[in-house]
């Protein structure tokens, strides 16, 4: 608008001078001073004002600079034993995605969570049954009216089934005839795949269990349960990527005592890792739970026996051990 008015005060200008021509028309010298009427010519001053200049459009905001998609991490490798796969590497600007369960895996060492239950197999029953099937040492206690285990000559599984019994154990895995530290036989880690029907009556604990001599101490890795994980004590300790509770006691009962070191009486020992979380397929590191008591300042004995168990306080019902196997790293 300012460029306007400048245009306007010229042209007023012009005018004036062609005004000034009338003047010159004004002398009776010569007519000819009708030529300064041409002064109109100043007039022209009305030249269209220019066209507001329209206003320059605004600039488009630069579009943001897309930030290059972060490269995936590779996934992460599945936690020991969490049934988690090994993770594959992330895509490029993807977050690489933690493998899926269906595996567990723990130190290189592997087991099908969908393995099928073997056929056949020898079955024995009684209140108190011991053997070896397929370098694996079996066996039943029990101090109520019975159960059955049945294991199989050429597989590393089993299944057991009680009726109504008080205390029923069933359970395979290795017997060390040495006197030797845990530590003295490496990585010690049981595989496991288990399903259960039925009942158990007042208490359950499927998972690890076994003892130790001198002194005499009784213990379990609770794995999963037909009635809660239990016990759960203030310590805990996170083994293969899971929570576990840590508890110890001192106990006693029927039939215990013949497990301890020979001419042992009265109570012993009891110690127990429980998991925060059941599960019904893994591989657990059974020598890290043994560090894990031993740093709470626990005294353990010589390692006697490494078992796959199931232990119920009664009821009706079976469990199937497609996979029960447990290794060590050394001899």
């Amino acid at each position: 608008m300012r460029s306007n008015g400048l245009f306007s005060c010229v042209a007023a200008c012009l005018a004036l001078a062609g005004c000034a021509g009338t003047i010159g028309s004004g002398a009776t010298t010569g007519a000819g001073g009708t030529t300064g009427s041409a002064g109109t010519t100043g007039s022209a001053g009305t030249t269209g004002s220019a066209g507001t200049t329209g206003s320059a459009g605004t600039t488009g905001a630069a579009g943001t600079t897309s930030v290059a998609g972060t490269t995936g991490a590779a996934g992460t490798t599945g936690t020991a034993g969490r049934g988690g796969a090994i993770g594959t590497a992330g895509t490029t600007g993807t977050a690489g995605t933690t493998g899926s369960g269906g595996t567990g895996v723990d130190g290189g060492v592997t087991v099908d969570c969908t393995a099928t239950f073997p056929t056949g197999g020898n079955t024995y029953t009684g209140s108190n049954v011991n053997g070896m099937a397929d370098g694996l040492n079996y066996g039943i206690w029990t101090n109520g009216s019975g159960g059955s285990i049945t294991v199989f000559p050429n597989a590393h599984a089993f299944s057991a089934s009680w009726n109504n019994s008080m205390d029923f154990l069933a359970h395979v895995g290795l017997d060390f005839n040495t006197n030797k530290s845990y530590t003295a036989y490496g990585t010690v880690q049981a595989q496991f795949v288990e399903s259960k029907t039925g009942s158990a009556g007042g208490f359950s604990s499927i998972g690890m269990y076994g003892w130790m001599h001198s002194p005499c101490v009784e213990w379990y890795i609770n794995e999963d349960s037909f009635n809660g994980l239990a016990p759960r004590g203030s310590v805990t300790a996170v083994i293969d990527g899971a929570t576990y509770y840590l508890t110890t006691s001192t106990t006693n009962g029927t039939g215990g005592a013949n497990a301890c070191e020979a001419g042992h009486t009265g109570s012993w020992t009891n110690i127990t890792s429980t998991r925060a979380s059941g599960h019904q397929c893994g591989v657990v590191t059974v020598s890290d739970h043994f560090a894990a008591w031993a740093k709470q300042g626990w005294t353990l004995g010589t390692l006697a026996s490494v078992h796959i168990n199931v232990e119920v306080g009664g009821g009706v019902g079976s469990i199937q051990f497609p996979v029960a196997n447990v290794t060590t790293t050394s001899k």
